[in-house]
């Protein structure tokens, strides 16, 4: 194993040891990552964190997910943020899909953070009614200073509502597991990253790219061979976005659902030599999510800690809560 370093914030020891070594510090400190001092004095009722969730689908691509077997986007983030909070909060989330007939923006006060979940849009397909009233969105929350996070179409939006360009990706989709996703300096001192290997793997689907980042206020995080910009923090008027190109709340099962709703397409794609090699993927998959010790799959797969360990995947999401979510929660009732 490739060696890896982490920060034990409640010591200042330095942590060198084995991927593997990594995954078991991360699940021993997880239960302690959130503990700003000042919790013990907010009173019963500051202890609930209200998330926006928005899910950028269309009712069409909503249903294509659900038909596959797939959770809609919406309640991947759900789950994703009820796990990721600290206990010591209660969790109340609300899901919109702003690319809906008769959809009107929500209040943004209401809200202690703005999640978004990937999306199967194109947002510099300027034609299309469904794009601007999210971008919209996002310049919203940007200007109400509420803190945001998302994956995949979230990192896009990051960075196109802050002036950023995102364009389609010359070398066509990525999909399954992006590979050798590796932090830039900017990224290995971000506090998205804290706990996160330099170097890692994380689930993934999208054909566009970040291409040009916000003249001021958008920093290079991550990317990797295929993918340039794999995260983005971008700072605009008075909010931050945190945005990831890869999709944290993915487990095996939900990839193996989408490869299966996509199985066509990404026949045609090369992804696949037929329709069957694509279903014997798919089984693969779902044989190792309901039984994680066939090392044999993982294996031939090439999967490891970075996506089965739930605690290492969804470092980034525990980070954002804890580190821009809560403080800015605090700093109101102060």
């Amino acid at each position: 194993n490739a060696e890896y370093m982490g920060v034990h914030r409640l010591g200042v020891a330095i942590y060198v040891g084995s991927r593997s070594m990594l995954c078991a510090r991360l699940r021993l400190l997880s239960p302690l990552l959130p503990a700003p001092a000042r919790y013990a004095s907010s009173s019963a009722s500051e202890k609930k964190l209200r998330y926006l969730i928005v899910d950028g689908y269309s009712k069409d691509g909503r249903q294509e997910l659900e038909n596959g077997g797939a959770s809609t986007a919406g309640h991947l983030f759900d789950r994703m943020l009820r796990k990721s909070t600290p206990a010591a909060w209660q969790v109340e989330t609300e899901i919109i899909h702003p690319a809906d007939p008769g959809y009107s923006h929500p209040d943004l006060t209401k809200y202690d953070g703005v999640a978004w979940t990937g999306c199967s849009l194109t947002i510099y397909d300027t034609a299309d009614p469904r794009i601007p009233p999210q971008i919209s969105l996002a310049q919203k929350a940007y200007e109400v200073g509420v803190p945001s996070f998302g994956s995949c179409w979230a990192a896009q939006i990051a960075v196109v509502a802050a002036g950023g360009i995102v364009r389609a990706n010359p070398k066509g989709r990525e999909m399954g597991i992006a590979r050798k996703i590796t932090l830039t300096p900017d990224g290995r001192g971000h506090p998205l990253f804290e706990g996160k290997p330099h170097v890692f793997d994380a689930f993934i689907s999208h054909v566009d790219e970040v291409t040009h980042l916000p003249s001021a206020g958008g920093l290079h995080l991550a990317g990797n061979g295929f993918s340039r910009v794999q995260a983005v923090s971008v700072t605009h008027k008075r909010g931050t976005f945190w945005g990831l190109q890869y999709h944290p709340e993915y487990d095996l099962h939900e990839l193996a659902r989408l490869t299966f709703c996509r199985l066509e397409r990404l026949t045609k794609l090369g992804f696949f030599k037929t329709k069957e090699n694509g279903q014997q993927y798919v089984d693969l998959l779902e044989a190792l999510h309901q039984d994680p010790s066939r090392r044999d799959i993982a294996w031939m797969l090439g999967i490891d800690e970075d996506v089965t360990d739930e605690i290492v995947r969804l470092c980034e999401v525990r980070n954002w809560i804890n580190k821009l979510v809560i403080p800015a929660k605090l700093n109101n009732h102060i």
